[in-house]
């Protein structure tokens, strides 16, 4: 069950979406010319109360949640009542953010990059890294198989920008509660890192009941998509390719269950295994 905010404590938010795709001609192995979608990519500057803070390369999709999510992700807001509206001007590539009553020491709280794995080179301020220790997860959720393979199955079938451009990553939250989870939200972009900004921009503006969340991304599972899941107050991660080192050790220490390879009905379970509840019939069992 969601529902939105109460409007007057919520961001004004334009709708500057943008096309996710384009044509471009090419000359395949016969040497024949063709025309062909590849995804689209922009440059978005933001600003925030005038301050120039980051350029994030972007689909354009749903710029304002991926500003707001940035925003929440890198712990420079808190809450969205903090922010009292995100422009999008894509004549000009830029994102005005305007806030309320300004951002505490935002020139102490940026003044530390750190550049990660994510596609489109993406970056975390210092301080992201130091308040691990702070993440706290909800003690009770758990997933089971057939509902992982649920997930799993929900992704398949969606029609998606990759299976018509490729070159970009996938995001999903669902929510568990009965036999099938439900599919909240799906984002692509050009970074696994954009996604999971817009997903955390969305639930900024909503509020989930406490049945429990699960995270679906099609990117490796690295220290900053960990921690970004935690920050959401998501305990069950699931990705179709692996985990790095970091991810992991950050996953054991705050308790979210790190589900990976998952495909089909093939999965390898990274950490909290105490999260999973594994079903001898449900690998048959489930089509």
């Amino acid at each position: 069950m969601t529902q939105t905010l109460s409007p007057t404590l919520l961001p004004f938010l334009t709708q500057a979406s943008a096309p996710l795709t384009c044509e471009v001609d090419i000359v395949n192995e016969y040497g024949e010319q063709q025309r062909m979608s590849i995804p689209a990519e922009r440059a978005l500057t933001v600003y925030v109360d005038k301050r120039e803070l980051v350029t994030l390369m972007t689909l354009g999709a749903h710029p304002e949640l991926l500003v707001l999510g940035y925003l929440r992700n890198q712990r420079l807001i808190s809450s969205p009542e903090q922010i009292s509206s995100i422009t999008v001007d894509w004549d000009v590539g830029a994102a005005a953010v305007k806030t309320r009553s300004g951002i505490d020491d935002i020139e102490e709280k940026t003044a530390r990059r750190v550049v990660t794995t994510g596609c489109g080179q993406g970056s975390v301020f210092g301080g992201l890294m130091d308040e691990v220790d702070q993440l706290v997860l909800p003690k009770d959720i758990r997933i089971t198989q057939s509902q992982l393979y649920s997930v799993v199955n929900t992704i398949r079938l969606e029609e998606t920008t990759y299976k018509s451009a490729g070159s970009v990553h996938a995001c999903a939250l669902f929510q568990l509660g009965g036999d099938e989870p439900k599919m909240l939200l799906f984002i692509e972009d050009v970074g696994r890192h954009n996604a999971i900004d817009t997903i955390a921009g969305w639930l900024a503006m909503h509020v989930i009941s406490s049945q429990g969340l699960v995270f679906y991304t099609t990117g490796r599972l690295t220290s900053e998509m960990v921690i970004k899941s935690a920050q959401m107050g998501v305990p069950i991660v699931v990705s179709r390719s692996g985990i790095t080192q970091m991810g992991h050790q950050i996953a054991q220490a705050v308790g979210l269950c790190a589900i990976g390879r998952a495909t089909n009905k093939r999965f390898v379970c990274y950490a909290s295994p105490e999260r999973l509840q594994l079903e001898p019939l449900a690998r048959v069992n489930h089509g």
